[in-house]
């Protein structure tokens, strides 16, 4: 077995698509079918021909983490263990290798990690990632305190967002061959609680936009947000290189997006491109920083008047409900918003039905008496 060559290699299919798989030589027995391959398809797709510098690193990314597997299976051939799993493997430390990838994810996977070194109190190896062991963790964030105020729990909507971010990190350590086993098909969702999604009316869009900010790059990004429904985090890593001429005209965005980490396309209007300013190179919205949004906003926002609980994310909230408030069917806002699930959108479509029950009742005649005919 120890002679059997693992190479990475790529096909491009008809459709345009190219994917990564290994290629064995001489085949090997897969263990799961018992049967014998040549190879071994990954899953994972690059631009098959890049031509910005984000889809060149896009796919960089890509092929590091694809040689990374094709580096565990020929470790795994070796041990005469092909397969997910070898001796070498299970003794190695989940911690040590959940920290080597979070520059490579949303940073809601840093926090994800701290939670479960919190509750591993120490480490653990991936033999003792079982079933029961990640259920453990799923009780824990039910009952975490914040990481910066242990006064206060993590909300149950928190604690489903890390649960699925600690389940994408099983799903990953799955494919790069850390577990024998997915242990996602034996885990349960933490489902979340319905929450008020606030957003701002057109009338207020109107009048926070005429409003001065002590921030321009802020008002700008913010207005952006409200037009495009990107998240902060995208819009912070946007560079003039995704801003791209649309094949029906105008212009679009194209992003790899950090949260989802999914690839999108988004046609985008003349106001937003207004929004970024003079074409350039490098970053979109120089000089904005988280620090600025969480400093300067609430003021900003309390200038113009406006007394609601307003945050960032809530400009893609405002883009979502103007959107279909506007007669965008649902759909088309899923998409745009790159939710991977529409039921994700349908809780604005609540929130435009509750705005047409208030319209109908909106208008009122005094007196109102119904004359005998």
């Amino acid at each position: 077995m120890s002679s059997v060559k693992v190479t990475l290699r790529k096909r491009t299919y008809e459709s345009g698509k190219t994917v990564l798989y290994l290629d064995f030589y001489p085949a090997i027995r897969n263990p799961k079918t018992m049967k014998m391959t040549r190879r071994e398809y990954l899953g994972i797709y690059l631009y098959t021909n890049p031509r910005t510098p984000h889809e060149r690193k896009v796919n960089a990314q890509k092929m590091k983490q694809a040689e990374g597997i094709r580096a565990q299976r020929e470790l795994s051939i070796i041990n005469e263990q092909y397969g997910f799993l070898d001796k070498t493997t299970g003794r190695m430390s989940v911690l040590a290798y959940f920290q080597s990838i979070l520059k490579d994810h949303h940073e809601k996977w840093a926090v994800v990690y701290e939670h479960f070194k919190n509750y591993v109190e120490g480490d653990c190896t991936f033999d003792e990632l079982t079933v029961d062991f990640c259920n453990g963790f799923r009780d824990h964030l039910n009952t975490a305190k914040r990481l910066k105020s242990e006064k206060y729990q993590i909300s149950q909507n928190s604690a489903s967002g890390y649960w699925s971010t600690f389940r994408a990190f099983l799903a990953l350590a799955y494919r790069n061959g850390f577990l024998k086993e997915n242990i996602n098909d034996h885990l349960e969702k933490i489902d979340t609680a319905e929450t008020r999604r606030e957003y701002l009316t057109l009338q207020e869009l109107q009048t926070l936009y005429k409003t001065p900010c002590r921030f321009p790059v802020l008002k700008a990004a913010a207005i952006f947000s409200s037009l495009t429904g990107l998240r902060i985090s995208d819009i912070l890593q946007l560079e003039w290189s995704m801003i791209q001429d649309y094949p029906d005209g105008g212009k679009c965005v194209r992003i790899r997006t950090e949260k989802t980490e999914t690839e999108a396309t988004l046609p985008i209007s003349e106001q937003a491109l207004e929004l970024c300013g003079e074409p350039g190179t490098g970053l979109v919205f120089k000089g904005l920083t988280r620090g600025i949004v969480n400093t300067h906003l609430k003021e900003w926002i309390a200038s113009a008047g406006i007394t609601k609980k307003i945050s960032f994310h809530c400009f893609r909230h405002t883009y979502a409900t103007l959107q279909l408030a506007g007669g965008t069917d649902l759909y088309t806002v899923s998409k745009m918003l790159g939710h991977t699930d529409v039921k994700t959108t349908q809780i604005y479509a609540k929130i435009v039905d509750e705005k047409k029950e208030k319209a109908a009742n909106a208008i009122v005649i005094d007196n109102l008496k119904l004359e005998e005919k």
